[in-house]
């Protein structure tokens, strides 16, 4: 029997249960709002989920379980269909049993210390996550605990995209439900010639360069009436992602999670890692799982 992320005809029925996970945290709290934001724009089921691992404080409990209540109220408030689940356990097998129990599309986790202080994909939390979990995975890196609500969402992507039509429509869906412009950003290695160094583009050239997947992920803001516009920046990845965020003023940056190999990302990070440490601004890695 195939799990529960299959071919869908629309991000509706790619999303249709959404699970955020919820822990001790604010930042957790503050992440799940992009999931309640997002249910309500796709009329999705919320599952608001919070395990206690063996041994944890009664105080961090009562913490997490004030936060499921909020969370559960609100969406009732909206009109949300929203189920809350508490558990003791594991909290990366018990999501897991629920995502298959209850064939979860979209899963909603925020990052900890841990994955700032270690390798992102050193074995933290959040890669277990995105590996493990057998639906597409929003890891939400929280900036600014304020209010989640971003009217300018920078969007990296790369010349080639991995599941190019989950992730314009996961962007496009994020955009109406918050009525935000989307900001699409390549940021390709400089051009060289021989003896003669660096090729600067004119944004026109840069256009005309555009790769076929970067096309179509724009076609699909296009068709859904997203207000968007396209930037070229050649240079260091990682370090244009923030520049770009920090001086436009940007709210939230959603990229892909990284495809690079474990060794590779061992031996020599990943743009993602960098721009994890350094977002000035709110953060989604979306690992996207259903299929194209």
């Amino acid at each position: 029997m195939r799990g529960p992320c299959r071919r869908s005809d629309s991000v509706e029925t790619m999303y249709k249960k959404i699970l955020a996970a919820v822990n001790e945290h604010l930042n957790s709290e503050v992440a799940a709002r992009y999931a309640l934001n997002l249910a309500q724009e796709l009329h999705a089921k919320l599952y608001i989920c919070f395990v206690a691992e063996e041994g944890m404080p009664p105080h961090d409990r009562h913490i997490a379980e004030e936060a499921i209540q909020r969370l559960f109220d609100d969406a009732l408030e909206r009109n949300i269909q929203a189920e809350s689940i508490a558990s003791t356990g594991n909290p990366l097998r018990e999501i897991g049993k629920i995502v298959r129990q209850e064939r979860i599309g979209l899963v909603f986790a925020s990052t900890r210390r841990e994955d700032l202080e270690k390798r992102f994909y050193a074995g933290t939390v959040a890669r277990s996550l995105s590996l493990k979990l057998p639906c597409s995975v929003a890891l939400v890196r929280i900036a600014h605990s304020g209010r989640v609500r971003p009217g300018r969402i920078l969007v990296p992507v790369k010349a080639r995209i991995n599941r190019v039509r989950e992730r314009a429509l996961f962007v496009s869906a994020m955009a109406k439900a918050f009525g935000a412009k989307v900001f699409v950003f390549h940021a390709p290695k400089p051009l060289e010639k021989l003896f003669s160094g660096e090729i600067h583009l004119t944004p026109p050239e840069w256009e005309e360069r555009r790769s076929t997947d970067i096309a179509h992920f724009m076609s699909h803001l296009t068709q859904r009436d997203i207000e968007h516009e396209g930037r070229h920046l050649p240079g260091g990845i990682a370090r244009n992602i923030t520049v770009e965020a920090f001086a436009k003023r940007h709210d939230l940056i959603i990229m892909g999670a990284s495809e690079r190999s474990l060794l590779a990302s061992l031996l020599n990070g990943s743009p993602v890692e960098q721009v994890l440490r350094e977002t000035p601004c709110d953060l989604i890695i979306l690992k996207p799982r259903h299929e194209d």
